[in-house]
């Protein structure tokens, strides 16, 4: 006869992977974030250049 299921362990295991899902996904991002800044790249592309210049018409 088979043992009686642990279904607080087996949804704690499905936790486990998750969070640690969770933080390679945020790790990788954060180190994505540092070459960006190392290289001299901005986050955002600089929107002070397009207003300051006058539209074509």
């Amino acid at each position: 006869m088979g043992r009686k299921p642990n279904y607080g362990q087996q949804r704690a295991d499905v936790n486990r992977a998750k969070q640690a899902k969770k933080d390679a996904k945020l790790r990788e991002r954060e180190e994505a974030v540092a070459r960006r800044k190392a290289s001299g790249q901005a986050d955002e592309p600089e929107t002070e250049d397009l207003i300051d210049k006058p539209a074509r018409d």
